[in-house]
């Protein structure tokens, strides 16, 4: 299962984490997976890249988690498109992903 945490301070989004595997399908033609992975990819290299939002950025084997240092709106605000596109995965596949939204 794909676990998404992510953490809130104001009502802004400031970081998240995913972790594991969907178990969808076998490594390579698991959709639910390479969707996630994508997406993940996209905010990570919007925020750093492309508005060169300043972030703490990990990635672990099976693990990738990215924090903001800048608490901008431009990254609450992309960080919040991926716990939203997450969460509509989540509900097209409730067996392989969870969302956890908290407050800090």
């Amino acid at each position: 299962m794909i676990r998404s945490t992510f953490k809130k301070s104001g009502g802004r989004f400031i970081s998240f984490s995913v972790s594991g595997h969907s178990g969808y399908n076998d490594s390579g033609s698991d959709i639910v997976c390479a969707g996630v992975s994508s997406a993940v990819m996209l905010i990570c290299n919007a925020i750093t890249e492309v508005f060169k939002i300043k972030a703490d950025v990990a990635v672990k084997k099976d693990e990738i988690s990215l924090k903001l240092i800048d608490k901008s709106e431009e990254g609450g605000a992309l960080i919040e498109s991926l716990a939203l596109h997450l969460n509509s995965l989540r509900e097209d596949y409730p067996e392989n992903i969870t969302t956890d939204i908290s407050e800090v």
